[in-house]
């Protein structure tokens, strides 16, 4: 399925099934996935990247196993708001993962969502060797929080 924009993101989630948010890294992919009432992002431990097949795999267990009926998928676009070569990555990925799964992709901007992220688990007082291993699921849940704020927002 080609990638959506939100108003059709709320009609695919009215028949049931949570929300998945994912932050593409080049080592790990960040993911996170809604309550079943699409009000709260909960991280999931990341996913180590290898090859493409392999990565694919163990995303689409997770998601799974979630009951995750779309994906938003972190947009790294530049500060001006221009695609630069990590945009094209992510964009890269989603048309692969298309072949893969009937699921749909929203794209969502998620600059500085790792800042915002990283804040986040230094207020917690999480230790600098913990922030590593967590920021890319704690930047996944930082999309998806937006996602699902943006959703309530619209009704």
């Amino acid at each position: 399925m080609a990638a959506i924009e939100i108003e059709a993101l709320k009609d695919i989630l009215a028949a049931g099934g949570a929300l998945a948010g994912l932050d593409l890294g080049d080592k790990t992919i960040g993911v996170a996935v809604s309550d079943q009432s699409l009000a709260f992002a909960h991280p999931r431990p990341v996913i180590r990247r290898t090859k493409f097949t392999a990565d694919a795999q163990a995303l689409l267990k997770m998601l799974a196993a979630d009951g995750v009926a779309a994906i938003a998928i972190g947009l790294p676009l530049n500060m001006d708001g221009s695609s630069g070569p990590r945009a094209q990555t992510t964009k890269a990925f989603v048309r692969n993962m298309e072949r893969l799964t009937p699921l749909p992709f929203l794209y969502w901007d998620e600059r500085l969502s790792t800042v915002a992220a990283e804040r986040v688990l230094i207020d917690m007082d999480v230790s600098r060797k913990k922030r590593a291993e967590r920021i890319d699921s704690a930047a996944a849940a930082f999309i998806l929080q937006g996602v699902l704020d943006r959703l309530q927002a619209l009704g």
